[in-house]
């Protein structure tokens, strides 16, 4: 193996740590929670929030949450919660090439 070779796989595995580390530690919420938050606050309010008649509101609550810093997802949701669906996705294929 070339060292320029072995440099750009040393670099390659260096990058895909860091980007692992990332999503670790990205913060998720549900702009779901977000959507409900907001509609509960302003039925108290007085006011007639409507959901569905003037478009999907969970869009505008995404764009808000990115804009805090917070990456839309599940409650809670963090590198665990992708390892287990991505486990759960496996054992699914397994089981349906069985059947």
């Amino acid at each position: 193996m070339s060292r320029r070779h072995a440099e750009h796989q040393r670099m390659t595995a260096k990058t895909e740590q860091t980007e692992v580390k990332r999503q670790a530690e990205a913060e998720t919420f549900n702009p779901w929670s977000v959507v409900n938050l907001v509609f509960n606050h302003l039925a108290e309010a007085g006011l007639h929030p409507v959901l569905g008649e003037t478009g999907d509101p969970s869009v505008a609550a995404t764009v808000l949450l990115r804009s805090m810093g917070i990456e839309p997802g599940q409650d809670h949701e963090g590198l665990v919660a992708t390892l287990v669906q991505d486990e759960l996705a496996r054992l699914r294929a397994t089981v349906m090439d069985d059947a």
